[in-house]
């Protein structure tokens, strides 16, 4: 597994497939799907490309997920190598997405290659959901699979996510869950003037500052056994002519949440909306909801995963709900129960990003192992 996993994983990264591009990765993965009996469905919403692969009839239905598209390299220049030509150094495979995610990608192929050669009148049936959309708007992809899905009457039971979940050894940390991510854009409406006349003027900045320190020093709850409390963060903000002597008249700033169960979407929007009347800002808001926070409450995929995680690697896995968003968010509210596992997450979206050598077949070995738990 060690070597055909390593190639498939050099094929996919010499693809430069920066969303929502997938520059030929699904088509690598399905001419290997498609031998062993998959039938594949290609789904194109707008300017993305997903598929659908299926392999038996019956139930549970096993799915792996996960995206062929990466983030922008950055400065190539900056790189030891082009970060589409990858490159084997000291142990480790260089590219981009090497982490996130086409090793979890080549990984889902020879596990399912080494499953069915071993299990192939196997139980159940086992499915792929791979799209190019996830690193982007998120519109296009995994979302209109599921309702795509949803209209021919697909189930999933089991969906095991490959994003980068691992912090310091592989397998050593599962995501059983996420957290929610809403995000805000606020305009604060102020007069322009001159700063000599503040009296003739209505300094935008200024009308904000003190509500955006009470919204930046606000407990918004203080979380639950499965997750952490609720986070607030301002990622922009902008203001001004770019003159020294102009008061400015709009403000710009956009900002985020990170929240979990014990607060919803209505109390976090509501709570800002009113600090801000209360301290009399004069302003407009757009939100948008990239998704509710989700939990897998089953323990059928988790304890498969956490088995197979001890067998393979002899590591006692711990499941967490942190980090960011992931397509789990779209798979979850259908009632399937979603894991997420796949290499360590210290490089990922860096210069440089990378995965040791080994962890590849390892991680070939840990997908098996849950197929062969749930489904031999």
């Amino acid at each position: 597994m060690s070597d055909k996993t390593l190639e498939l994983a050099k094929q996919l990264l010499a693809r430069p497939s920066q969303t929502p591009r997938d520059e030929g990765c699904q088509e690598i993965m399905i001419a290997r799907l498609e031998p062993l009996g998959f039938r594949t469905e290609r789904l194109r919403f707008g300017d993305v490309d997903n598929f659908w692969a299926a392999r038996g009839t019956g139930e549970p239905l096993v799915v792996f997920a996960g995206h062929t598209d990466v983030v922008p390299s950055g400065p190539r220049e900056a790189w030891k190598n082009d970060p589409y030509h990858p490159e084997i150094r000291d142990g480790y495979l260089y590219g981009r997405g090497a982490a996130d995610m086409k090793s979890s990608l080549a990984a889902f192929i020879t596990a399912l290659e080494d499953f069915l050669a071993k299990h192939p009148r196997h139980r159940g049936s086992v499915g792929l959901l791979i799209t190019s959309d996830e690193e982007g708007p998120a519109i296009n992809g995994t979302a209109k699979v599921m309702e795509w899905l949803g209209k021919q009457g697909i189930q999933i039971d089991y969906c095991l996510v490959g994003e980068p979940s691992s912090v310091k050894v592989l397998g050593d940390t599962i995501k059983n869950g996420r957290r929610g991510s809403l995000s805000g854009r606020l305009v604060v409406h102020g007069k322009q003037g001159h700063v000599a006349y503040p009296h003739l003027a209505k300094n935008p900045i200024h009308m904000l500052a003190p509500a955006l320190a009470e919204l930046a020093a606000m407990e918004w709850d203080q979380g639950n056994v499965d997750f952490p409390p609720t986070s607030f963060q301002v990622s922009n903000i902008h203001g001004g002519t770019g003159a020294e002597n102009v008061i400015p008249g709009r403000l710009e700033l956009l900002f985020n949440f990170r929240f979990s169960t014990a607060v919803t979407e209505a109390d976090l929007r509501q709570r800002v909306e009113q600090t801000l009347k209360r301290h009399g800002v004069e302003f407009d808001i757009h939100w948008t909801l990239s998704g509710h926070p989700f939990l897998t409450r089953g323990t059928t995929l988790l304890e498969a995963t956490k088995r197979a995680v001890r067998e393979e690697l002899g590591v006692d896995t711990t499941p967490s709900t942190t980090g960011g968003t992931s397509d789990g968010r779209f798979i979850a509210p259908t009632g399937a129960e979603v894991v997420e596992l796949g290499p360590l997450n210290r490089t990922i979206h860096q210069i440089d990003e990378c995965i040791a050598v080994g962890d590849l077949a390892r991680l070939g070995r840990v997908y098996r192992r849950i197929l062969e738990i749930l489904l031999a």
